[in-house]
């Protein structure tokens, strides 16, 4: 594997997630009272680039911010987080922004409006080369173009970066990019969508096997308080359980776990040994306010 040890690159989504909370949310045509509206830096792909250098990853980043005043938050917290933003370009237009509403019980519900998210374009990552070839793991959801994943996902193999693939939103994609992910981190309602509609309640081993006869060289399902799934080529799949946490907020948990999985991997872990690291930084996710405002720092991990 070629890049140092400790860098990851992330191509992918930028928000201002605008959080309410909720006793209840609301049936179609009917209206309830929240909290005061609070704005969060998030999207997937910050999300996962925050995780990783908070836990000490050398983590840089490729994707969209708009001209807008929350473009100007965004680009402040990766920077400030110690994300490498060179090549996080800003748009005219509006940047990305999820609309996100927390129950009482932490679990949420997210509408994300895409905005500068959608104008990242395959010429923009290749422009990244420079950031490839030192990074020794390439992360990527599907907030942004397919256009933008694919050619990620093409450059990383060219410079023998090992490549995540986070199918979040879940979408239809071609077998050439499935194949490409090494692993594909799923929960358990993506694993779903992927195997046609199979229950989220199924067996996450048979899930897993079903998975990785699509093609990807290694898979992960993330399964919330329960831990995660991880399974790799033929051979038998582990089950990595989450430390018992109480739940304030679930906004981001996913990208805490992948962004922190990215970095062990980069770093040599094993998948297992990187996946119990990241269940350890997903729990401590769900402990506290927000996606990235609530990511810990190793000594927090440690203590779990």
């Amino acid at each position: 594997m070629t890049g140092s040890p400790g860098a990851i690159l992330v191509v992918g989504s930028v928000n201002a997630d605008l959080v309410i909370g909720v006793d209840r949310r609301p049936s179609a045509g009917e209206t309830v009272l929240g909290s005061d509206l609070v704005v969060y830096p998030g999207g997937k792909g910050a999300n996962q680039a925050v995780a990783a250098a908070r836990l000490g990853a050398a983590a840089g980043f490729v994707g969209h911010v708009g001209d807008d005043s929350f473009g100007e938050m965004l680009r402040g917290g990766l920077d400030t987080a110690g994300v490498d933003i060179r090549h996080l370009v800003t748009s005219p237009g509006s940047s990305g922004v999820a609309l996100i509403t927390v129950g009482p019980d932490g679990d949420n519900t997210i509408i994300v409006s895409p905005g500068a998210n959608g104008r990242l374009t395959a010429a923009d990552v290749e422009a990244a080369r420079p950031a490839f070839e030192v990074a020794r793991v390439v992360s990527a959801q599907l907030e942004v173009p397919l256009a933008a994943v694919a050619a990620a996902a093409g450059l990383s193999k060219a410079v023998g970066a090992r490549f995540v693939l986070n199918l979040s939103p879940p979408a239809v994609i071609p077998g050439e990019l499935l194949a490409a992910a090494d692993p594909l981190v799923v929960n358990e309602h993506e694993a779903a969508f992927l195997l046609g509609g199979a229950r989220p309640e199924e067996d996450p081993g048979r899930q897993a096997a079903a998975l990785l006869r699509l093609g990807p060289r290694s898979v992960v399902i993330t399964l919330g308080a329960a831990g995660a799934y991880v399974a790799e080529g033929s051979g038998d799949g582990t089950l990595v359980p989450s430390p018992n946490v109480p739940v304030i907020d679930t906004t981001g948990a996913g990208d805490a776990f992948t962004g922190a999985l990215a970095w062990r991997l980069s770093v040599g872990d094993s998948l297992p040994d990187a996946a119990r690291l990241a269940a350890r930084v997903g729990a401590a996710a769900v402990t506290g306010h927000g996606a990235q405002s609530s990511y810990p720092t190793p000594e927090q991990v440690a203590c779990r």
